[in-house]
């Protein structure tokens, strides 16, 4: 049956397990899409407009902010990153799934846009801090200063777990993804989304306006 798609937010602090899930999530199902953002930063060697980023000057994506065509947007280390609404809304009325890999702030800016009711918005939490900052040094990627930080920051990020529809407890990676996958499945499934559940009971409707019981035949 018809249906529109989902706008999956999935947000937690780093070290949490998000793009893991992200990735195992795309995994078992291929047609879920990350949103491509915009930035003003300039192109790195080997990306490609549309495919990393959609590539904007200043202006042109200050102009997109003040027309109301970005889902949200944030300023980071000088250069302004996004999510446009257009593509997205676009794949919504196809009934493809669309994955953001956002913060708080800009899940809240999603959830009071004009697609805000197409969100499925979930939080995933790590199973202690002290786990939480076992993981973040295992990465074996950062400086103590920066774990640090990371550390700082997700206390603030946690405070924000009431804010999202489902709040799952990464204690079991694959215990996790199966609670990710069963949210997803039950989402699709929710009557507002079929968009062709009306045209569907109208049939039956008219089923029975033609119909003959079989004890009237007999």
């Amino acid at each position: 049956m018809a249906r529109r798609g989902l706008l999956i937010i999935l947000s937690s602090p780093s070290g949490a397990g998000k793009s893991t899930l992200a990735r195992r999530l795309m995994q078992w199902d291929p047609s879920i899409r990350f949103s491509v953002s915009a930035t003003t930063r300039a192109p790195r060697a080997g990306e490609v407009d549309g495919r990393e980023y959609y590539f904007a000057s200043r202006a042109d994506f200050e102009a997109m902010i003040a027309d109301g065509e970005m889902l949200e947007h944030a300023e980071v280390f000088g250069n302004l990153y996004g999510s446009p609404k257009a593509p997205v809304d676009a794949a919504l009325q196809d009934g493809r799934d669309m994955l953001f890999d956002i913060d708080w702030q800009g899940g809240q800016q999603v959830r009071n846009s004009t697609l805000g009711k197409d969100v499925v918005s979930i939080f995933v939490l790590p199973p202690s801090i002290a786990e939480l900052e076992s993981r973040l040094r295992g990465r074996g990627q950062d400086s103590n200063d920066v774990i640090d930080a990371r550390m700082q920051k997700s206390r603030n990020e946690i405070s924000h777990w009431a804010e999202y529809d489902y709040v799952l407890i990464n204690d079991d990676l694959d215990k996790t993804e199966a609670a990710l996958r069963g949210i997803v499945e039950a989402e699709r499934l929710r009557r507002e989304r079929l968009t062709g559940l009306n045209e569907f009971v109208r049939g039956l409707n008219t089923e029975f306006e033609s119909h003959t019981p079989r004890s009237h035949i007999e």
